[in-house]
């Protein structure tokens, strides 16, 4: 069976132990090639570990233009040689996502919702485990709906709850319903809280972050096709949701959490609000402002790399 990557700390020094990536299927190692359909590759046909085997950190959003955005800032802000706007897409053999490759860091697209995402997730962490990658640091960007925050702020989950606020995931398998923990790496949780004091005009909270399976009823809104349940209704939830420490909401926190929890993935979700959820449910700001907002997750995780890898103290 393959062995499980556990989050270690390592000798007096307190250093963590930098291991590979690892899988938890041990069906993985008695097949002859691993197709990872959704991204075109193999393998077989491609060598992976020459492809991918420095990366360092892997940053996932839903959007396949945001994350392509993301890889030339972030090919811009580490100074990388060549022309940003000239990086490809190493799925360009599939049209279900988008990878872009800069320096030491992945920008994967995920799409919308937890079965897109779960998806990506699955081949995602074979490639890092078929790559033969260390000591990995994996980030969901995204926009969410604030829960009694200000629009434009920033939140750091520090556990992804499902719809009665249990910091719990529950797949469905062979018929049989399993659990697992959504708690998230406190370090890097507090590592971004840090980083976040150093950059201006950059409001960000630390809470729980509640994953829902739909944009409209399931996050309680009233403007969709079908509504049956007051306003009052869903305020009273929202202040429930919020009494128990959820601070935004969206729709992907608790698989991303989940899977990299049980491969042992040290992770973070990072997440901007672009509405207050008490004051209403459609999304009024400016094209303008919007834009800003979704950058300021980018922005943050930027920071957290170029510390991690010495740009600046």
């Amino acid at each position: 069976m393959a062995p499980i990557l556990l989050n270690c700390m390592g000798n007096d020094h307190n250093e963590y132990i930098k291991q590979l990536v690892q899988v938890k299927n041990p069906h993985l190692d008695t097949m002859e090639e691993d197709i990872l359909y959704h991204f075109s590759l193999s393998t077989k046909t491609h060598n992976l570990p020459e492809m991918f085997g420095d990366i360092k950190f892997v940053c996932v959003g839903g959007s396949a233009n945001r994350m392509k955005v993301f890889a030339q800032f972030i090919h811009q802000e580490l100074n990388l040689p060549g022309n940003r706007e000239e990086i490809i897409n190493m799925c360009e053999g599939t049209d279900r996502y988008c990878m872009y490759k800069v320096g030491p860091v992945l920008s994967i697209s995920h799409g919308m919702g937890v079965p897109s995402i779960s998806i990506m997730l699955h081949e995602l962490i074979k490639l890092l485990h078929h790559a033969q990658c260390r000591d990995v640091v994996l980030f969901r960007l995204g926009t969410s709906g604030g829960v009694g925050l200000a629009p434009g702020t920033v939140v750091i989950t520090d556990k992804a709850v499902d719809y009665s606020f249990r910091p719990q995931f529950e797949q469905v398998v062979l018929g049989k319903v399993i659990s697992r923990s959504t708690e998230l790496d406190e370090g890097i949780a507090g590592e971004l809280l840090q980083a976040s004091s150093e950059l201006k005009d950059l409001p960000t909270v630390i809470g729980k972050t509640m994953c829902t399976n739909d944009f409209y009823e399931g996050q309680g809104r009233i403007d969709g096709a079908l509504c049956s349940f007051s306003v009052e209704e869903k305020l009273e939830y929202l202040r429930k949701a919020h009494e128990a420490g959820v601070r935004n909401i969206e729709m992907e926190s608790t698989v991303f959490a989940a899977m990299c929890r049980v491969c042992g993935l040290k992770a973070a979700v990072v997440c901007v609000t672009l509405l207050n959820r008490f004051e209403g449910d459609q999304i009024t700001s400016p094209h303008d402002v919007l834009v800003e907002y979704q950058q300021r997750p980018q922005v943050l995780v930027s920071h957290f790399i170029k510390k991690r890898l010495g740009y600046f103290v």
